[in-house]
């Protein structure tokens, strides 16, 4: 199926329009993460080692599976050269 026409159903369900709203924040860390991976050219094993985990929690943490806590998630970004900000608007 065509992206296009995926979200066409998908916009025409108020119910899952609004889990995706509400989800938002999550995905937006996941998508910031799995580009700032692959501009570093790192596997999810070669982030997981940099880091001192395992690769099966970066696969969960991309996948939308684990949730993080900001220790970890500061972890990541200085491994991946960035710098962790979070706020509240």
């Amino acid at each position: 199926m065509e992206w296009s026409k995926a979200k066409t159903i998908i916009s025409k369900n108020q119910e899952v329009c609004e889990e995706l709203k509400k989800n938002e924040n999550e995905y937006k860390i996941i998508e910031a993460i799995i580009l700032a991976r692959k501009e570093k050219n790192l596997s999810k094993k070669e982030l997981a080692d940099l880091i001192g985990t395992k690769q099966s929690y970066i696969t969960k943490l991309e996948n939308g599976n684990y949730h993080p806590s900001i220790e970890f998630l500061n972890k990541i970004a200085i491994a991946v050269g960035k710098e962790l900000q979070i706020k509240m608007i």
